[in-house]
């Protein structure tokens, strides 16, 4: 391999918008993750403090029959 085309080589940087777009999306990725994950402890919370509101209100329903 010529001096030149190891020159134009290291100067080639044809690939390097397509590792400019793996890292964004990785990045976008990672925080679309991270808001799922919040999003859903936080779910999980309100679904369980809604059953056991659900569960009191029937036991008091029929109770009161």
């Amino acid at each position: 391999m010529s001096a030149r085309m190891f020159e134009r080589f290291l100067k080639d940087e044809s690939g390097a918008v397509t590792v400019d777009w793996v890292v964004l999306t990785a990045g976008i990725v990672g925080l679309g993750l991270m808001v799922l994950i919040g999003v859903n402890n936080s779910l999980g919370s309100a679904a369980t403090a809604l059953n056991t509101d659900i569960l009191t209100t029937s036991a008091s329903a029929t109770a009161l029959n």
